[in-house]
């Protein structure tokens, strides 16, 4: 009797939970195994047995793996939050970037106005050490005097400014 029980596959977790025989054929078997009662259950607690067991009919089945694991996800994600279920995870996440974004922006700043207050404060590197260029506080480089415009050098601007 041992033997002939053996040879049986253990039930999958959709035909244990619903107290029915596991079937060669059965839809739930490869995508609810029995080492996996809780996913069963929870999809079928949100979605019920008979709506999943209609969409595993109706996808192909290379999709159907992806399906069960949406459906999963979603069953847990309601069952957490019922209201909003993984729409309030996404909106977590999102306003997450948001204010991750922010910081980021703010942190850039923050090295732009110090590289720029460090580039006025070292006035004695405003003029070509050989004389041939300027300082140009906009772009961080020594340019030639020809590019300016004129033929004149600017005039150094001086750190003590009052602004």
């Amino acid at each position: 009797m041992a033997s002939s029980s053996s040879s049986n596959p253990p039930p999958c977790a959709a035909c244990k939970f619903l107290r029915r025989k596991c079937l060669p054929g059965c839809t739930f078997a490869p995508y609810f195994p029995a080492d996996q009662p809780t996913k069963f259950v929870h999809v079928h607690k949100i979605f019920g047995a008979s709506n999943v067991g209609k969409l595993l009919n109706e996808i192909p089945s290379h999709q159907r793996e992806d399906a069960v694991n949406s459906l999963a996800y979603e069953a847990d994600a309601r069952l957490n939050d019922p209201v909003y279920g993984c729409v309030g995870a996404i909106s977590v996440l999102q306003r997450q970037v948001f204010n991750l974004q922010k910081e980021l922006d703010a942190t850039n700043a923050d090295i732009i106005r110090y590289a720029a207050n460090r580039a006025n404060s070292n006035t004695d590197r405003r003029i070509d050490p050989d004389g041939s260029g300027y300082f140009d506080p906009n772009s961080g480089l020594f340019l030639p005097y020809y590019w300016s415009g004129g033929g004149a050098a600017p005039a150094p601007s001086g750190g003590d400014s009052s602004s």
